[in-house]
C-alpha cells in the first residue's frame, strides 16, 4: 500500500467513525485526516518527478559512457603517450616546444602543429613548426 492509499484508508476510517465534525476533537481530527491527504498527494507528485529525473539521469549517463568510449579510442600511439599520470598538466598534449626568445616550455598538440604556427604564451614571439621530414629522410633533428 502506497501513501496515497494509506491516507485514503485513514479518510475512510474517519468517515466511517462517523466523527461528530461540531466538536473541537472532530475538527481536529478532520483537518488532520485533510493534511495527510495533502501531504500524500505532494510525496506522491515528488516520487514521480524523482522517478523521471531518474531516468533521464540514468540515459545521459550512457551517452556520457559512448561519448567518453568515442573519445578514448586510439587517442595517442603508444610512442606518443604522456609518460605521466592524468592529473599531469601535460596530459592530452603530445610535444613539448621550447620557445627560443624566453626558453618557456609549452605542451602542444598534433592540431596546434598542424597550423603551422602559433605565439609563446610567455612572451608573444610567433613561434613556426615546419612537420616536413629531415632532409636525410627520417624525423630527426639533424641540420644536414
Amino acid at each position: 500500500m502506497n501513501i496515497v492509499e494509506k491516507a485514503a484508508y485513514l479518510r475512510g476510517l474517519c468517515d466511517g467513525l462517523e466523527i461528530d465534525t461540531t466538536t473541537k476533537e472532530g475538527k481536529l481530527l478532520l483537518a488532520m485526516v485533510e493534511v495527510i491527504d495533502e501531504l500524500a498527494d505532494a510525496v506522491s507528485d515528488l516520487q514521480q518527478i524523482t522517478d523521471e529525473m531518474s531516468d533521464e539521469l540514468d540515459e545521459v549517463a550512457e551517452e556520457l559512457l559512448e561519448l567518453e568510449g568515442a573519445f578514448d579510442e586510439d587517442e595517442f600511439d603508444e610512442d606518443e603517450e604522456c609518460e605521466c599520470d592524468e592529473d599531469c598538466e601535460c596530459a592530452g598534449f603530445h610535444y613539448e616546444v621550447v620557445c627560443p626568445t624566453c626558453g618557456d616550455s609549452i605542451m602542444v598538440d598534433e592540431d596546434i602543429l598542424a597550423l603551422g604556427k602559433i605565439q609563446c604564451p610567455g612572451c608573444g614571439e610567433d613561434l613556426e613548426f615546419d612537420m616536413e621530414e629531415c632532409c636525410c629522410g627520417e624525423d630527426c633533428d639533424c641540420e644536414e
